[in-house]
């Protein structure tokens, strides 16, 4: 049997639930038999020297910047007949075109969550520092953001939604993607 690589491309904004879906995901398609590569946006940034909080890293040039040199390694890993399952913020239309263009087996997930409830969760004081004035270029606040327009799956919020139901319905989608 034939293998080739595919890229999942979970965005959504800080809090969204990106990290945990793709951890969830990666599980399930290592339970498989099937190799994975999991990446997130977090754990790049400083793999590309980019976790300080500077205009230059988290504007939009910089992030801009950043999230094509994650996708130029996704593409890369891809290439070698791997699955990747990224985690990242990344709202940008120049890159979800460009993905769509040059990622093999690309999958789009945006995860599209409410501001109360990013809130709520702020699992790194993002935006409690942001309402505090310590803490700008925050995206979907003070940093605009693009939502994805033809993302393949829009992951509505919903109160009580578990991580592994969603994992396991991304991953029937990909194997029926995969299928066809």
């Amino acid at each position: 049997m034939s293998r080739t690589g595919r890229v999942v491309w979970i965005t959504g904004l800080s809090g969204a639930g990106k990290s945990t879906l793709a951890r969830e995901l990666a599980a399930k398609i290592r339970n498989k038999d099937n190799p994975v590569v999991l990446l997130d946006g977090d754990e790049l940034r400083d793999v590309f020297g980019a976790a300080a909080s500077t205009e230059t890293n988290h504007g939009r040039a910089g992030r801009l910047a950043l999230a094509l040199q994650y996708a130029h390694l996704c593409r890369v890993i891809a290439e070698q007949e791997l699955t990747v399952v990224i985690a990242t913020i990344s709202l940008f239309h120049e890159v979800h075109a460009w993905n769509r263009e040059y990622l093999p087996g690309y999958f789009e997930v945006y995860l599209k969550v409410p501001v109360d409830e990013l809130r709520r969760r702020d699992p790194k004081g993002i935006y409690r520092r942001f309402d505090a004035g310590e803490l700008n270029n925050v995206a979907g606040f003070d940093l605009p953001i693009d939502e994805p327009v033809h993302a393949d799956w829009v992951v509505e919020f919903e109160p009580g939604q578990r991580p592994s139901t969603v994992a396991e319905d991304l991953l029937s989608r990909l194997d029926e993607r995969k299928a066809v």
